[in-house]
């Protein structure tokens, strides 16, 4: 079926089609759609077959045209990464490392754990209409998520710790991914609420127009925000729901049977938790972007730099607006890029500047690495088949 293997585990559903152009993975044409839609109208018979098989070209040409958008992407990320360190000084870079204070290095994979925890804890209060989860448990299940990540893109991390949960506890796997929207639309809020703050708070250098940038960044995102809010909330409204299963009455059956169930186990998700839950979610956001400031405070003091406190969130808004962005761009490193362009303008030198962001970061790797690898296999899931399963399905 098109869409039930789209949730059990890829990015998309690749079929394997062999007309006359011979062996193409397609996201978009499946033959589940392809025979039943000639079966349905044989007397089109010599009309579609012909345009869907230029259909076939066209996306095949497509696949190619995108198989070179992430090395476009890294070449982009690389040549800016130069740029910003264009007066990069190596000797002066291995002198700050040696002088680092490990007291503060120590600190660091513990303000991630701390950080995830309380996603966990948030996630826990979005769950719990489906079902009462434990906070650990979750908090193995966002680490295991994030290692998958890392090792395999395309979103997969995100469907692998929905994954995950919904087996053990079993649940619909769409309606826990609901869960997950949620989680992710109630942190941009939080982060769209905090860029006012941040200009309103911090006065810095603005070369090229930083400021106005966060500005219509703000305004897109939000505008971004809503837009999702009210599709939530319209579908989640049963007479919303009823218009969408009488215009998937009218698909094929065998295509039609599994959106059913996609979409009415989506909306069992999409519920916002009663009393004091739905405010604890907020307030998980809210401490959630405060632990992530303190990952630069830990890091800066290790090499001997402080900010005042709203500067603080600055670094988070800004490094975050560019991470948001160069997701959508498909540019590498754009949390290393932003960081260091953002420190470059508080005044941190770029060889501080670039060891405060590589502890970070290796921080966040390494405690994603250990603890994720641990609910892996506490979970029996073992990473060589995530990754040759989310593989066979990218084709």
């Amino acid at each position: 079926m098109f869409l039930a293997r789209l949730f059990q585990g890829g990015s998309y559903p690749h079929a394997q089609i062999q007309p006359a152009l011979g062996h193409v993975r397609s996201p978009f044409f499946d033959r589940a759609l392809y025979n039943p839609l000639l079966k349905a109208a044989p007397c089109l018979h010599g009309k579609v077959k012909p345009a869907l098989d230029d259909a076939y070209v066209i996306d095949r040409k497509g696949r190619d045209w995108r198989r070179w958008l992430p090395w476009l992407g890294a070449a982009i990320g690389l040549a800016t990464l130069a740029w910003v360190l264009r007066k990069f000084d190596l000797d002066r870079f291995l002198t700050t490392l040696r002088d680092a204070d490990l007291r503060f290095l120590l600190i660091l994979p513990g303000a991630v754990i701390a950080e995830q925890t309380v996603r966990a804890w948030k996630w826990r209060q979005l769950l719990f209409p489906l079902r009462p989860i434990g906070t650990i448990y979750l908090f193995g299940a966002i680490m295991a998520g994030y290692l998958l990540a890392t090792l395999v893109p395309f979103g997969f991390g995100t469907i692998a710790r929905s994954w995950l949960v919904a087996r053990r506890e079993s649940l619909k796997l769409a309606s826990v991914l609901a869960t997950v929207a949620l989680d992710r639309l109630s942190d941009g809020i939080v982060f769209v609420c905090l860029i006012p703050i941040v200009l309103l708070l911090v006065a810095f250098p603005d070369p090229g127009g930083v400021r106005a940038g966060l500005v219509w960044g703000g305004a897109g995102m939000v505008l971004l925000f809503a837009i999702l809010l009210a599709g939530l909330i319209i579908y989640r409204r049963q007479a919303s729901a009823a218009a969408l299963m009488r215009l998937l009455d009218r698909l094929p059956a065998r295509l039609a049977a599994p959106l059913k169930r996609l979409s009415s186990s989506f909306a069992e998700g999409i519920n916002w938790p009663r009393r004091w839950r739905g405010g604890a979610v907020i307030l998980g956001s809210i401490a959630i972007k405060l632990l992530a400031v303190t990952q630069f405070l830990w890091a800066g003091l290790a090499f001997g730099i402080t900010f005042q406190p709203a500067q603080y969130l600055f670094i988070m808004v800004f490094v975050g607006s560019l991470v948001i962005l160069g997701h959508f761009a498909r540019v590498a490193g754009s949390f290393i890029i932003g960081a260091l362009f953002v420190l470059s303008l508080l005044g941190v030198p770029e060889e501080q500047a670039l060891a405060m962001v590589l502890v970070v970061e290796a921080a966040n790797l390494l405690s994603v690495a250990g603890i994720g690898a641990v609910a892996l296999w506490s979970q029996g899931v073992a990473i060589s088949d995530m990754r040759a399963e989310a593989a066979s399905r990218r084709g």
